[in-house]
C-alpha cells in the first residue's frame, strides 16, 4: 500500500481514487469497488464487528485506498502499512461537508433497504449503516452531530499521525501535496473532478450519463 485515506466519503475521495490511479499505475481501492466485489460487503462487515481481516492480504491487489469504508479504519490501516503517507481529504469546513453528504450518502442511506432489492444490495445498505453508527457516529443521521463526528474524525488523525506522514488534503490543493508525498512527478494533467452531488444522484436514479 503506497498511501492511505483517511478522509471521509464526500471530502473529494472519488476525484482522489482516479488521480492515484494515474499517478500510481493500479488501482485504488474506495466505496466503489465494494458494488463490484460483492464478496468484501461481508469482511467489512466483519471487520466493523470486531474481526478485521489480514489487510496487507485484502489489498494485495491495491496500491492505494481512500474513502469509506477504508476511513473508517484509518487507524488500524496506517499501523499495517507504516510505511504509507496517510491522506487526510476535508472541505472547507464541517458545513460544506454535512451539506454535500446528507445530499448524497446519507440520503440514501437513512432510508430502509428496497424489500425488493437483492440480497447484495440489502447487504450493503446494512453494511455501511452499521459502519455509520459504530465507527463513526450513531447519530449519524442527526446534522449537529454528524459534524462533531467529521470534526472529531479529523482532529484525531491529525493528532495521531505524525506531521512528516499525514498529507492534510482539500480539493483545491491538487496534486502536489500528493505527489510530494510520495515522490512522483507531477503529471502535465488537470486534477480530476468527479462524483458532484448531481453525478451521485444521478448514478442511484439510473441515468445514463
Amino acid at each position: 500500500m503506497e498511501i492511505v485515506g483517511a478522509g471521509l466519503g464526500r471530502t473529494g475521495t472519488m476525484s482522489l481514487k482516479l488521480a492515484l490511479e494515474q499517478v500510481l499505475g493500479s488501482p485504488c481501492y474506495h466505496m466503489m469497488e465494494v458494488f463490484s466485489r460483492p464478496d468484501d460487503i461481508a469482511v467489512w462487515q466483519s471487520a466493523i464487528d470486531g474481526s478485521p481481516p489480514d489487510w496487507a492480504e485484502f489489498f494485495t491487489d491495491y496500491d492505494a485506498a481512500v474513502d469509506w469504508p477504508v476511513a473508517a479504519f484509518w487507524r488500524e490501516l496506517s499501523d499495517a502499512f507504516p510505511d504509507a503517507p496517510v491522506l487526510l481529504s476535508t472541505r472547507r469546513d464541517a458545513d460544506a461537508w454535512w451539506k454535500s453528504a446528507n445530499d448524497t450518502i446519507f440520503q440514501v442511506s437513512r432510508h430502509d433497504a428496497d424489500v425488493g432489492a437483492d440480497e447484495l444490495a440489502q447487504a450493503h445498505h446494512a453494511m455501511a449503516n452499521a459502519m455509520f453508527t459504530k465507527r463513526f457516529t450513531p447519530d449519524w443521521r442527526d446534522e449537529a452531530a454528524a459534524k462533531r463526528a467529521y470534526e472529531a474524525h479529523n482532529a484525531a488523525v491529525r493528532a495521531t499521525i505524525e506531521p512528516g506522514r499525514l498529507v492534510d488534503w482539500q480539493p483545491g490543493d491538487g496534486w502536489e501535496p500528493i505527489c510530494t508525498a510520495l515522490d512522483i512527478a507531477v503529471p502535465d494533467a488537470p486534477f480530476p473532478h468527479v462524483n458532484t452531488t448531481e453525478e451521485f444522484r444521478g448514478r442511484f436514479r439510473g441515468d445514463d450519463a
